[in-house]
């Protein structure tokens, strides 16, 4: 009974408003009739990161932000966003046209028609051509010279060469040796210019995928070809050169015909002849034995010549002579004795005495080896 009691005792208590346990309503440990401990402040509870799209100023709970959030503080360029002194940022507005008119469309149409402009108009030089094609690389036609109307890129596009130009190609392009076989079984070391151009834009454009690479082996197969017909002292001379170019030119010109090239050959110059590096200094040797036998041969020649010459003069003053003599043999035998005597008599000394009574024997070289104030010493048959 007495546990029965105090529980309808303590109901009556918790319907009258008072803790049944002796503390206040609110679960503090209080006495009856206190006021239970506020709640701490907002400000004191713990925060999250703060969220962006939300104003300010702390006074609102933190909660996440939703859609409505969003647009609710979105303006018409974009969310709002405070900057560090906690006022709206600059804002960037395209101008405005009479009655508040957007640019905007007159600017797209303004650069629509300068691009339309610049690509549909073409000036193409004197020595120039140009290739149009459409968007998949389709060739439509050729420009000449002048002022050329197209379709706006990208639907046309325009390349321009300048066909008239003379372009070059060095073979072997570097300082390596190109060897090449003669027609006598030897081996030189060569190198050459070609000198080309464009004479069908079309054809260099669309017909060969590489054309300078073409060049370069067409015209190293005509070389090959020219200098096989040749020896090596013709390939070496200033002769045999001029015939191969001019073969060289002739076959490269003929092959990329067939090969509808587009390309013009204006001349081939060979610039180096040498023998290969391993045999130069044999070689050297050989060219100046060669030289030396033709300088020998050269001054036989000549000796030739002058003994040649002498004699014709010879001959045909014996002719002038024989004929002299048949007129008049005795004053022509006369005239040849002295004029031999003449030729003799002048490389030798000579001394005249004209005096009588001079003895036998006089030396008279002895007389002109001594010195002028020494007499001579004279002799008589009888040793006086």
């Amino acid at each position: 009974m007495n546990i029965l009691g105090g529980f309808q005792k303590r109901i009556a208590l918790a319907m009258a408003g008072k803790s049944p346990w002796g503390g206040k309503p609110g679960g503090s440990d209080g006495k009856d009739g206190e006021q239970p401990e506020e709640a701490p402040a907002a400000e004191d509870a713990p925060r999250g990161p703060r969220n962006p799209w939300l104003p300010g100023g702390g006074e609102e709970p933190r909660r996440s932000a939703n859609i409505e959030d969003i647009f609710k503080h979105r303006g018409a360029e974009g969310p709002r966003r405070r900057g560090g002194g906690g006022g709206d940022g600059p804002r960037f507005r395209l101008p405005e046209g009479p009655g508040g008119r957007s640019w905007f469309p007159l600017a797209i149409a303004g650069i629509a028609g300068i691009w339309l402009f610049v690509t549909s108009i073409h000036q193409v030089a004197p020595r120039e051509q140009g290739i149009v094609t459409w968007v998949g690389g389709k060739y439509s036609h050729t420009l000449s010279s002048g002022i050329n109307f197209t379709l706006p890129w990208p639907i046309q596009v325009v390349e321009i060469e300048n066909v008239s130009q003379i372009r070059s190609e060095s073979i072997p392009g570097t300082n390596e040796e190109k060897l090449i076989l003669t027609g006598d079984q030897n081996l030189v070391d060569l190198s050459y210019l070609i000198r080309w151009n464009i004479k069908d834009l079309q054809q260099f454009k669309f017909q060969l995928a590489d054309p300078e690479e073409t060049i370069r082996e067409v015209a190293e197969a005509a070389m090959r070809a020219s200098v096989a017909e040749q020896d090596l002292d013709s390939v070496l001379s200033g002769a045999g050169r001029a015939t191969i170019e001019e073969r060289v030119r002739t076959r490269m010109q003929s092959i990329l015909d067939a090969y509808r090239a587009g390309v013009a050959v204006q001349g081939i110059e060979i610039e180096k002849t040498d023998p290969p590096a391993e045999v130069v200094e044999a070689f050297k040797d050989v060219s100046a034995a060669q030289q030396d036998a033709e300088t020998a041969v050269n001054s036989a020649r000549a000796y030739a010549q002058r003994v040649l010459a002498r004699a014709q003069g010879d001959a045909a003053a014996f002719d002038k002579i024989y004929e002299e003599y048949r007129l008049a043999p005795q004053v022509t035998r006369q005239r040849l004795y002295y004029e031999t005597m003449e030729s003799v008599l002048s490389k030798t000394n000579k001394t005249i005495i004209e005096a009588d009574g001079v003895v036998p024997y006089l030396p008279l070289p002895e007389v002109q080896r001594r010195p002028s104030g020494t007499p001579p010493i004279v002799s008589s048959p009888e040793g006086q």
